[in-house]
């Protein structure tokens, strides 16, 4: 059974989380991709950790984008437990409480090197949209939303 808890990025099992992210990404787009910019943490108030017996295996995150979106960030499962939903369930959490947040609508960016992410997003509901805010200028970032 996977639970799913709401805690912040000063949490250790999230950041070890992202440090598997980080490697992932480095090795589809390179270390030195534009992207990269995008990924820090610090002071993350808004992140989803996924648990399988107790053990972390995904994790996500939102920020307040504006005053009617947040952004997701930070997606990621483990290779291990990938094919089980669980990427699912973590983004229908950070939905609720971008709901909770009053916000109306949610958006994200993902690579075009990241075919499991786009399919996991559209499967959701996402459409894409078009390219936001420092995005506006990197060849393979997708933009995508949906409204809440």
């Amino acid at each position: 059974m996977i639970e799913i808890i709401r805690t912040n990025s000063e949490n250790i099992a999230f950041k070890k989380l992202v440090e598997l992210l980080n490697s992932d990404l480095a090795k589809r787009d390179g270390t030195t991709h534009s992207l990269s910019q995008f990924n820090t943490i610090n002071e993350l108030k808004y992140v989803v950790l996924a648990l399988k017996e107790g053990k972390p295996v995904g994790c996500g995150a939102i920020t307040k984008y504006d005053f009617n979106s947040t952004e997701i960030k930070r997606m990621y499962v483990s290779q291990t437990v990938r094919g089980q939903r669980i990427a699912d369930k973590i983004l229908s959490e950070l939905e609720n409480w971008s709901r909770e947040l009053e916000s109306v609508r949610c958006i994200l960016f993902t690579g075009s090197k990241q075919p499991e992410a786009i399919r996991l997003y559209q499967r959701n509901g996402y459409y894409p949209i078009e390219k936001y805010g420092k995005l506006k200028d990197i060849a393979d970032s997708l933009c995508f939303a949906k409204d809440l």
